[in-house]
């Protein structure tokens, strides 16, 4: 089984702000779009937290990528260009589960931070079209933006049970206490398997602790038959769906 830790919503480049922690869950706002989105803020509840979050920068009327999308505890996430590329040559397919996590702001000190905020297990995957041929297809809610419009190839998409808005618990957290942004508390596992773009020694800069990539969307870790990899993921779900 794969794990992928997905970056997705908003951050310091797309959004240019945290998304919010409100009423203990962690909210993640999806980016703003010029187009290919038939979407708006405003259409699913984030017209307020937008406005907040970016202090009237970004109205409730812009358009926004609704992606991931998430309802009725199923996920549509689409992928493309050299992302979906990284995705293919590391062999994840239908099965695998991506952990999705974002930028979020301590809603009392402020503090920016890391932090899971949703998961999703492929169950079906593949360029629309083909991927709505699938038995275990199910229609999105709402226009998914990755299934109209022109994106790069291979425009894809990947579609299973999943959710978001989770607790904001501390299990839940990748950036250690006091930061730096991008330095996580990680499981023992994951240096042991290895994780895509971190392959350089120096970036497991102590026990349990990893520099992350300040760039790139999909870190892609072959977990095998772990036991310990799978009892973490198990964790991290029933804390989501808490």
């Amino acid at each position: 089984m794969k794990i992928v830790f997905s970056r997705k919503g908003f951050d310091s480049t797309a959004g240019r702000a945290p998304s919010p922690i409100e009423r203990g869950r962690a909210i993640s706002l999806p980016i703003p779009a010029a187009d290919r989105s038939a979407t708006r803020y405003r259409d699913i509840g984030h017209g307020k937290r937008v406005e907040a979050a970016t202090r009237g920068r970004i109205r409730r009327g812009a358009l926004c990528h609704d992606d991931p999308m998430f309802a009725d505890g199923r996920c549509w996430f689409g992928q493309c260009g050299a992302a979906q590329g990284h995705l293919e040559k590391q062999g994840v397919r239908a099965g695998d589960v991506f952990v999705f996590f974002g930028l979020f702001a301590d809603p009392e000190s402020g503090e920016r931070h890391h932090r899971i905020f949703g998961w999703m297990k492929a169950a079906c995957t593949g360029t629309p079209g083909t991927v709505e041929q699938s038995p275990e297809w199910n229609a999105p809610p709402r226009p998914h933006p990755h299934l109209s419009g022109e994106w790069p190839n291979p425009n894809t998409i990947w579609h299973g049970p999943g959710n978001a808005d989770a607790p904001a618990h501390d299990a839940l957290r990748l950036t250690v206490p006091g930061g730096p942004l991008n330095l996580w508390r990680v499981p023992s596992w994951l240096r042991e398997c290895g994780l895509s773009y971190h392959a350089k020694p120096q970036r497991w800069v102590g026990d349990g602790l990893l520099d992350s990539a300040k760039r790139g969307q999909e870190f892609v870790c072959d977990t095998g038959e772990r036991e310990d990899a799978r009892n973490w993921l198990a964790r991290v779900i029933d804390l989501i769906e808490g």
